[in-house]
């Protein structure tokens, strides 16, 4: 992988932690690691699900912007691609995400935690997509997941403008879940994810690939994704021991084998 970019699994939750002081920018080895992390996380079976953390004091201020200034149109052209698909392989990582907020998420970092399915935020936090003051706009997925998760004309206010918000108008404008204290961002983000392990991995996984993609498509194409996820969970074992304890009557918690 990298060393700017840790991997660590603790109690079925792992923990994608940027490490490149002091803010964490965003250089092509992060971007990199990022996507090796992402499929490490993925494919990992002792994985229900992944805190993306950039440590106590700053998640991440954004792209390298010394890395990209002498950069030309075709080496952009040809670095865009990986660019996005770091973050394309963080959103598609088959399991429930949170993204851990402290300090700033600007630019890049605020992509990377569009990418993940929850956002916990620090109450001194400030996110953004600043672009514009570079003369460029989001190039890995502001402009798309941004406008889907808050709406058209409130992302174009933030990417127009390129003004950072504030975490308690984040919290009002739904970009983020939840607000706490910033010694208890980390805390939060693992309570939020941990209730997943031990679940129905493969219901979860279906579920999670359904409203994605479900966003993409027209109401009626979505019910089709819909239908097929749920059939294709009635082929899983977890689908079976669950019905069992509903139909027994079992109390307690099902116990699901992920499979």
């Amino acid at each position: 992988m990298t060393d700017l970019v840790r991997f660590e699994v603790e109690a079925g939750i792992a923990t994608i932690r940027l490490q490149r002081p002091p803010v964490n920018a965003l250089n092509f080895e992060i971007q990199d690691g990022l996507h090796a992390a992402a499929l490490e996380a993925s494919t990992r079976r002792d994985v229900s699900a992944v805190i993306v953390y950039g440590g106590e004091k700053v998640f991440a201020a954004g792209a390298d912007v010394k890395q990209m200034q002498t950069m030309s149109y075709t080496d952009m052209l040809d670095r865009s691609v990986a660019l996005q698909a770091a973050f394309t392989a963080v959103a598609h990582i088959p399991k429930p995400t949170v993204a851990a907020i402290t300090g700033y998420a600007l630019g890049a970092g605020c992509e990377l935690i569009l990418a993940c399915d929850f956002r916990v935020a620090a109450d001194n936090a400030q996110i953004g997509q600043p672009e514009v003051a570079l003369g460029v706009i989001p190039g890995a997925g502001g402009t798309q997941r941004l406008s889907r998760l808050i709406g058209p004309a409130r992302a174009k206010d933030m990417i127009f403008t390129g003004r950072p918000v504030s975490a308690q108008e984040a919290l009002l404008i739904g970009l983020v879940d939840e607000v706490v204290a910033p010694e208890e961002v980390y805390a939060a983000a693992r309570r939020r994810v941990e209730r997943y392990v031990g679940g129905p991995a493969y219901a979860i996984r279906a579920a999670k690939e359904a409203i994605d993609r479900g966003l993409e498509v027209d109401l009626e194409t979505g019910l089709e994704i819909e239908r097929m996820q749920f059939v294709g969970v009635f082929a899983t074992r977890d689908r079976d021991l669950g019905m069992a304890a509903f139909v027994e009557h079992k109390k307690g918690r099902v116990q699901f084998e992920g499979r």
